[in-house]
């Protein structure tokens, strides 16, 4: 995992006169599984947003295998974004569209793929998930939210990405079926050979899933490292955070 697949420099971002992100420093290796936590509002969103292309930087670069995005046109990011997958917060499925067709969207629509061949590739893929063929002509509201995020999932590596983000992946869920996702985040990232950019709260995730983990406060990576050495830093940050401490050096607005 010697080979870098993503390279963020002096990345700023603001809205305003509000200051999201402040010269962030960022590497992620190829086929490594970068996990970044914070707080709420600490704008990992944000990043994730600018290294996809939906966001433009104030200042700062961002090379995705040696070829610089920021500022790409639209040649250029559609070549990014065909190498891209995304597991979103909420599912984001379309309610209008069958499971299968919810899979098979980026396949048929930016692939060209008939439908059904499109179609047999989605029910391949949810296997691979866990869910069962008779699923695929159900639609998202008739699934329970486990399901929809296994959906998401196999949604988010059908096309077979080299890149995938997973946006707060077990939000809604309990802790089984939270563990179960994450069981098969892993699955998926490591048989594709895919590289994975994680944003979360959730330490357990955190655990499971991370080669390598970087905390975002006030605009910056204030602290990275493996799991190993998260559990053994003396950080007060990082302390407070993985604790759930309401006592530090992070202050919340009340």
């Amino acid at each position: 995992m010697s080979e870098t697949k993503i390279k963020i420099t002096n990345l700023h971002k603001s809205f305003g006169k509000k200051v999201v992100l402040d010269g962030i420093n960022l590497d992620v290796k190829k086929g490594e599984s970068l996990v970044v936590i914070g707080g709420s509002g600490t704008g990992k969103s944000v990043l994730i947003k600018c290294i996809q292309g939906l966001l433009t930087p104030n200042e700062g670069s961002i090379i995705i295998d040696g070829k610089e995005t920021v500022g790409a046109n639209k040649k250029q990011q559609a070549e990014m974004h065909s190498k891209m997958g995304m597991l979103f917060q909420g599912g984001a499925l379309f309610d209008s569209l069958t499971v299968w067709e919810n899979v098979a969207f980026s396949l048929i629509e930016n692939k060209k793929m008939p439908r059904k061949e499109a179609k047999k590739a989605a029910i391949s893929v949810l296997r691979q998930v866990g869910l069962a063929a008779d699923v695929a002509d159900l639609y998202p509201s008739e699934l329970s939210g486990g399901m929809q995020k296994r959906v998401g999932l196999a949604r988010a590596v059908a096309t077979k990405p080299e890149i995938i983000f997973f946006d707060e992946p077990t939000t809604g869920l309990d802790p089984i079926m939270a563990d179960v996702i994450n069981g098969l985040i892993v699955d998926s990232v490591k048989s594709l050979g895919a590289t994975a950019l994680t944003i979360t709260h959730d330490m357990a995730s955190v655990r499971k899933i991370a080669d390598k983990i970087a905390m975002l406060y006030h605009g910056k990576i204030i602290w990275q490292g493996t799991v190993a050495e998260l559990e053994k830093t003396d950080n007060e940050y990082v302390r407070q955070f993985i604790n759930g401490s309401s006592h530090g050096p992070i202050k919340v607005e009340i």
